[in-house]
């Protein structure tokens, strides 16, 4: 083939991205396609991560805890004293190579001194941390000891009569479970969250013995509404739920939804003190206490004088002194929207069925249980019946030697090779090599009458035993029944009471929490230079001439209310946001405040423009110096999180000339440095949620013209600028005479 066509036939190939792959040993560097490199090495990667990592499987653990258990197990934890964490993670692992510091933070999170689970499976011994404290770390593994809590009983039940499969470990070195075979759905009972690649998944726990019911319930009528049984979570750090039935239905249906958690408290009178002891389950103490600081440091909660944590070993409590005269009540719930003494635990039952991810709903989850726990039953069901099989087909040789001990004697006696004596008795009672082998190695002290006939008294009760197993396994009602009745044993002996209560928002909260902050009308003031000044129009009646600093003048007037929001615009793109009830009221003989100071702006920022709302209806205008103008809804700039500064406010591809606040559509005169003007309606302007968009072009500029100005033009004056009335944009526009300057120029 000549060269440049063999040339041209590569260019065709894929236009995939390739990279340079070194082949060892050759000196050849080959191209490979990135996407065959991911496909070999990242994938395997992630779905190691998602199938034997991060999420949990039917049996409610992930490959972590399991081998943790089982290793507990093995060792003989579940009956025996306790034992130095230091030896448990050390034979773990045998099982589990990711090392010793993760070994013992999962047994960390298992054990009932953490107080992370609902029904711990650890029971330990010295300091394993607290779940609701970020700085009550734990002690060392040399330091503490553990064993298996008797709930694990329940784990491990008939693991030993081949109800689930075992697997060889990462050296072949010895087996473990691929699955516990838990009598209780215990995937349901205990919070378990895993972050996987491109998924995840965090199941919230659910009271034993409601679980252990609705189970049964739904064993009984698939049909049934689990809400009248399974009320909703049970979490270890107790709470209120704030009862939502429709997302509760929602959870149970998809697997999906949030579930609001709020502390509790009560109030000492006497001490003027809320004492906090139930805190919800996504949250820590130095969290809660973070945020509350920081409220009073910035004024917003003026009704608390102290905080501070006072958990010991009775359990958490925060207690917050408040200022005489205040209703606890009321300040509380204030607290609740403002800090994470309520918070919102996000549900997402993502599990792994037969090794693949499935975001199920409770309804599915415990139906995969019961299918699960339907094969548990039955494997062990037939493993006992192999065994009384084998044990009946031994009793049967058995009863055949008691028809002729005597002979069975001389047999043996007769035999003068060992290796005979097994075929000689097969021959001489008419029994298979396995109940011959097992008559020669009876005993001699028993073949006596009494001995033989006491062990073929057996049979009779193995054949009823056989009869009733082979019934069970040919009927799925009465393998139901088994779990039916396990489920009532479980929880019978574990179940307690719930740790987390109910409340209903109609009864114990507002619809929309009372503003404290006093509405008075203002009038806010903003200079060039960026002083700001709050006054009340009584105090301005009463006032003379403005004080301002040299060379500085009064850029902006506005009337509004103490509560009103204000926006100010910088010159790098962002907006910084806070209320006219953050300023205090001054005179307009003051200086004001320093709006760079007052709202910590970078470094060499500057106010370019202030804006005020109520309800962040209406529009952004913006007129840029390349001619663009941009129309931006104010809602653009809400946020659900009470954020104080937003980037990328508005297009840094060119200089602002001006921001216009309007309500609805306004006509807005815009002119060039070259004597040319236009006025257009914003109405030609399509509005765009992105703050930073750069618009559309406005105003057509010439020989290097750049617009200058722009402001609002009322509506009685448009008659006298009839000619410069555009009907269509980009427009050029007249030459401006006649057009007086209001002084609201460059910004």
């Amino acid at each position: 083939m000549p060269r440049k066509k063999r040339d041209d036939k590569n260019l065709q190939k894929s236009s995939a991205p390739k990279m340079n792959a070194y082949i060892a040993g050759s000196g050849i560097v080959a191209e490979q396609q990135i996407t065959d490199t991911l496909e070999k090495n990242y994938m395997p990667y992630a779905m190691s991560v998602i199938v034997s990592r991060a999420l949990p499987e039917i049996d409610g653990f992930k490959p972590s805890h399991r081998k943790l258990l089982y290793t507990m197990y093995k060792m003989g934890l579940l009956t025996g004293n306790k034992t130095k964490s230091a030896n448990i993670v050390g034979q773990t692992m045998k099982l589990n190579p990711h090392g010793d510091a993760a070994i013992y933070e999962t047994m960390v999170r298992l054990a009932r001194g953490n107080e992370a689970l609902l029904h711990p499976y650890v029971e330990s011994k010295g300091n394993f941390g607290k779940a609701y404290s970020r700085d009550m770390a734990y002690a060392a593994p040399r330091y503490t000891e553990a064993k298996l809590e008797p709930i694990c009983a329940e784990l491990f039940r008939d693991i030993d009569k081949e109800t689930v499969d075992f697997v060889p470990n990462y050296d072949n070195e010895t087996v473990e479970p691929t699955l516990l075979p838990a009598t209780f759905p215990s995937v349901l009972v205990n919070n378990n969250m895993g972050i996987a690649v491109s998924m995840a998944s965090n199941v919230c726990s659910f009271n034993l013995s409601e679980i252990c019911e609705a189970t049964i319930g739904l064993i009984k009528n698939p049909d049934m509404d689990l809400l009248g049984v399974l009320k909703g979570p049970d979490f270890p750090g107790g709470g209120y739920i704030v009862y939502d039935e429709a997302e509760m239905d929602k959870i149970y249906r998809t697997g999906r939804g949030s579930v609001r958690i709020r502390s509790k408290y009560s109030y000492d009178a006497d001490a003027h003190c809320i004492e906090i002891t139930e805190i919800p389950y996504t949250t820590t103490i130095e969290q809660i206490k973070d945020k509350i600081v920081e409220l009073a440091k910035a004024g917003k909660v003026k009704e608390i004088s102290y905080i501070r944590d006072e958990s010991d070993l009775n359990g958490l409590k925060i207690a917050i002194d408040i200022k005489k005269g205040v209703d606890p009540d009321k300040l509380m719930r204030r607290l609740f929207r403002l800090t994470t003494l309520e918070d919102t635990y996000s549900c997402n039952f993502n599990i792994l069925i037969g090794g693949y991810p499935k975001v199920m709903g409770v309804y599915e989850i415990l139906g995969e249980w019961t299918a699960f726990r339907k094969e548990c039953v039955k494997r062990r069901v037939y493993f006992e019946l192999k065994k009384k099989k084998e044990k009946l087909h031994l009793l049967y040789g058995l009863k055949k030697i008691l028809l002729d001990i005597d002979k069975a004697i001389k047999i043996v006696r007769e035999t003068e090779e060992e290796a005979d004596v097994v075929p000689n008795l097969m021959i001489g009672f008419g029994i298979d090599d396995i109940q011959a082998e097992y008559v020669a190695e009876i005993k001699l002290r028993h073949l006596n009458r009494e001995y033989i006939i006491s062990r073929i008294a057996e049979t009779e009760q193995l054949e009823k035993d056989i009869a009733e197993m082979e019934d069970i396994l040919g009927s799925e009602k009465k393998i139901l029944n088994i779990i039916i009745s396990e489920l009532k044993e479980v929880a019978k002996k574990y179940g307690q009471p719930r740790k987390t209560l109910f409340c209903y928002p109609e009864e114990n909260e507002e619809e929309e929490p009372e503003e404290d902050t006093p509405d008075y009308p203002v009038n806010l003031f903003l200079t060039r230079e960026g002083y700001f000044k709050k006054i009340t129009p009584q105090s301005l009646r009463m006032s003379g001439e403005h004080k301002l600093k040299d060379g500085d003048v009064m850029e902006t007037v506005i009337e509004a209310t103490n509560r009103t929001e204000i926006l100010f615009f910088t010159d790098k793109c962002q907006v910084y946001k806070t209320r006219a009830s953050e300023f205090t009221d001054t005179k307009a003989s003051a200086l004001g405040d320093y709006v760079p100071v007052k709202l910590e702006f970078e470094e060499n920022e500057n106010v370019l423009c202030m804006i005020t709302t109520t309800d962040y209806s209406g529009f952004l205008f913006m007129i840029y110096e390349n001619g663009k103008a941009a129309k931006v809804p104010l809602s653009a700039y809400e946020t659900k999180t009470n954020r104080k500064k937003l980037m990328k406010a508005f297009s840094d591809k060119s200089r602002l000339v001006k921001m216009i606040f309007i309500e609805d559509n306004a006509d807005i005169l815009m002119m060039s440095d070259k004597g040319r003007a236009i006025i257009f309606n914003t109405a030609l302007v399509l509005p765009k949620s992105a703050r930073d968009t750069v618009g559309v072009q406005c105003m057509t500029l010439k020989g290097g013209a750049r617009t200058e100005k722009a402001w609002k033009i009322e509506e009685e004056k448009l008659g006298e600028l009839s000619k410069f009335v555009m009907k269509s944009i980009p427009a050029s526009g007249c030459l401006a005479k006649g057009i007086d300057d209001p002084d609201q120029t460059k910004l």
